[in-house]
């Protein structure tokens, strides 16, 4: 019965500490479990790590099993307390049957117990290490990882061993396909540490938000609790210590009386001299630029010195040669004149000696103004291009090398008593027509200056035209509303029958637009005898006729701002009129034929349209860049204009090159008021009311990249300005180097 019962007690204890062992276990579990839960992201369920503990290893089914026993021996021995040892028999049998089993569960239970706590440790080591590196494998430190691009690896871990980069081939499409078919492309993040790629978990991806939101990272973290204050607010009584002051606070240090001996024996004896304080320092002035090296502001390039002052000159001497000294009537002028003006600023004196000389008593002014011209006044200094005058003019051929010009006046026709606005020229450039203000129109033999016939027009002569056909000879004339087309007879028969024919030959044609507005009447009587053949019949007063090159084709010009009918174009062989504008661009003041294309030229006011007949459209605008277009000419190749105006400006436009002038000359000093190029030469004249006409030379290349050269070589004076108008028109002989101008002193002259 005593080993019975001994047996019983040793058991029970045993399954005591059992019991205690595994509730002690369950404890600790339980908090790892709730810290886990607060700190540990990535920890698994609770109910997977209950369910991997219970299938861990095969003893633990009998652990359930040891549980339930000791439980039920517990309550057995109770029982066998209170009944005092009844069935021990019974029990002993229990005890001899279960006592070896359950001393190797509790050793197997012990191992397990020490094996589960070294795992715990070291788990905790890791779970709750507080270090501040991302990733503890790569121990290369907080260095820029762009040192490790050109190496294979990307650092060294805890054993020194080379990390090696991932093999990473992905390239753009890789990363593209990633990024549409990957779910977990916008949650992945790229270690620079590790080279790999971490998908970051959904706690993660919350803290990270609620740290773009300016959140604290702990979502149980309280930001509004309570402040716990370290000191209170309230001053207290009592100090914090109140020790007693030391006995040595109140006795002199003997150390610092050694040392103060030491430095009186020292300066005693001259070894240490006391700091002298300079009394006058703040009085003490200084020059700012004593130190200044004058070579190192010569280097600079824009340096100036300042001017220095002149030197003083016998007027200021204190015993001046008597020249210098001012007489009374020198003295009063000095006075009366502006301190600016003054030779002098001051009126010299003469001293016997220089004792007597008092103080100037402009000697501060004359300073201050000295300092206020040194810093105040500008200095710059200019740079001289020296360069020679000549250079400037540019390299163009003497007027010698561009001969035949028209240099003198060979002839003058005399007979107009009113101011001659026309002149026009035959194709054979034997004859020339002058129109007048006194009514007449004229024809002239160009040699000899004699007037071969006049007609009596009845009305001031605005324009004239010869056409410029040889086979015909007929004359256009424009005069108030009309326009006469005059048949001379001065050619031979053929070509006056030739004329005739191209009035007689008149065929009824369609009516055209404008026909209503213009009449054409045949000549009658006296008219006939004068050599009248027709008279077109305008709305308004014509003031220019231009025939077009083949001499069929003839334009009127009306300048008129109310109306668009300002220009028409007459076909003499069909005697039909057009009007080829619906709308008014402007106040026409002159018109002209392409001399090869079928282009029609409308000078207005400020500018030149150019009109293509055929098409029946406008191909290009100049703008001649004056205030009021007079006159116009066409170059015989077509490819040049040039323009006069009233504000004194001659434009010369290449038509290939650009809507602008290509040139402006400005030799005029008045009104250009008409000008002309050479059928044949390289002269264009232009002529002026100063009373002057200036003839230049202008080639024109086919070289299309090279310039028109203009040359100006000749100024031909000769008419005399007569209410102050000059030269009204202008015109050369269409096969001779010579020029026909006519003025309003009533006279034509001819340069050769």
């Amino acid at each position: 019965m005593e080993e019975s019962s001994s047996g019983n007690t040793r058991r029970s204890e045993e399954m005591k500490k059992v019991r205690q062992k595994t509730v002690k276990k369950r404890s600790k579990e339980e908090e790892e479990e709730e810290q886990d839960e607060i700190f540990n992201f990535n920890k698994k369920p609770a109910e997977e790590e209950e369910d991997e503990d219970l299938s861990d290893s095969e003893d633990s089914v009998y652990s359930g099993l040891e549980d339930s026993g000791s439980d039920s021996d517990d309550d057995k021995e109770e029982e066998e307390g209170d009944e005092e040892g009844s069935n021990d028999d019974k029990e002993e049998e229990d005890g001899l049957k279960f006592e070896p089993k359950q001393t190797k569960q509790v050793e197997r239970e012990e191992e397990e117990e020490g094996g589960e706590r070294e795992e715990e440790k070291k788990e905790n080591e890791y779970e709750r290490d507080s270090s501040d590196e991302e990733d503890i494998r790569n121990t290369v430190g907080n260095i820029p990882m762009e040192w490790y691009k050109d190496f294979p690896h990307i650092g060294y871990d805890l054993d020194g061993k080379k990390i090696y980069k991932p093999i990473r081939n992905k390239d753009e499409l890789d990363d593209f396909l990633d990024k549409m078919e990957n779910p977990d492309y916008w949650r992945t993040v790229h270690d620079k540490q590790t080279g790999s790629d971490i998908v970051l978990s959904d706690e993660q991806v919350e803290l990270v938000n609620r740290l773009q939101r300016g959140q604290f990272g702990d979502i149980n973290f309280n930001e509004h609790q309570p402040q716990v204050e370290f000191f209170s607010s309230d001053l207290m009584i009592h100090p914090v210590t109140n020790r007693p002051e030391h006995k040595r606070s109140f006795i002199p240090s003997l150390v610092e009386k050694e040392k103060v001996s030491k430095l009186v024996h020292a300066i005693k004896m001259g070894w240490i001299k006391p700091r002298r304080q300079d009394d006058d320092s703040r009085g003490r002035y200084y020059d700012l630029w004593a130190s200044e090296d004058a070579s190192i502001l010569a280097k600079h390039r824009m340096h100036l010195p300042a001017p220095k002052t002149p030197l003083p000159g016998h007027h200021e001497s204190y015993n001046p040669p008597p020249e210098y000294l001012f007489t009374d009537e020198e003295r009063a002028l000095w006075e009366q004149q502006d301190p600016s003006d003054r030779k002098f600023p001051f009126v010299p004196r003469k001293f016997s000696s220089l004792r007597q000389v008092p103080a100037f008593s402009r000697f501060i002014h004359e300073r201050f103004e000295r300092c206020l011209d040194l810093y105040l006044c500008p200095r710059q200094r200019k740079m001289r291009v020296n360069v020679n005058p000549e250079d400037l003019i540019p390299k163009l051929p003497k007027p010698k090398d561009l001969q035949p010009f028209p240099t003198t006046q060979s002839l003058v026709y005399r007979g107009h008593s009113a101011l001659v606005r026309s002149i026009s020229v035959s194709p054979s450039g034997q004859w020339l027509a002058s129109g007048s203000d006194d009514g007449s129109v004229r024809f002239w033999e160009v040699c000899s200056s004699r007037c071969m016939k006049t007609v009596q027009v009845g009305g001031a002569v605005k324009s004239v035209a010869w056409n410029p056909n040889p086979s015909v000879c007929l004359l256009a004339v424009a005069l108030d509303c009309l326009v006469l087309i005059l048949s001379p007879s001065l050619a031979d028969r053929q070509v006056v029958s030739s004329s005739e024919r191209l009035l007689a030959g008149h065929q009824e044609a369609e009516p055209t637009e404008g026909q209503g507005a213009v009449t054409w009447i045949e000549g009658e009587g006296e008219e006939l005898n004068q050599g009248i053949r027709l008279k077109i019949q305008h709305p308004k007063a014509v003031h220019q006729v231009v025939w077009h090159a083949k001499g069929d084709y003839l334009a009127s010009v009306m300048p008129d701002h109310s109306s668009h009918l300002q220009v028409f174009i007459h076909q003499v062989s069909r005697r039909r009129s057009q009007n080829p504008f619906r709308k008014n661009k402007g106040l026409v003041q002159c018109v002209s034929f392409h001399p090869v294309r079928p282009y029609f030229f409308v000078a207005t006011q400020r500018s030149v349209r150019i009109y293509n007949l055929v098409k029946q459209e406008m191909t290009k605008k100049l703008q001649a860049n004056s205030k009021w277009i007079s006159s116009i000419a066409v170059h015989p190749g077509g490819d040049h204009v040039i323009c006069g105006s009233y504000d004194c400006r001659l434009s010369w436009f290449d038509l290939d090159l650009s809507t602008k002038p290509y040139k402006m000359l400005r030799h005029h000093k008045r009104a250009v008021r008409g000008v002309a190029y050479h059928r044949h030469y390289p002269l264009f004249a232009s002529a002026s009311d100063d009373g002057s006409v200036i003839v230049c030379h202008g080639t024109v290349y086919n070289d299309l990249l090279q310039n028109p050269l203009i040359v100006p070589v000749k100024v031909l004076r000769g008419h005399v300005i007569t209410h102050d108008l000059g030269v009204l028109d202008v015109t050369f002989h269409p096969s001779q180097p010579w020029i026909f101008s006519s003025g309003a002193d009533a006279t034509i002259r001819l340069f050769t």
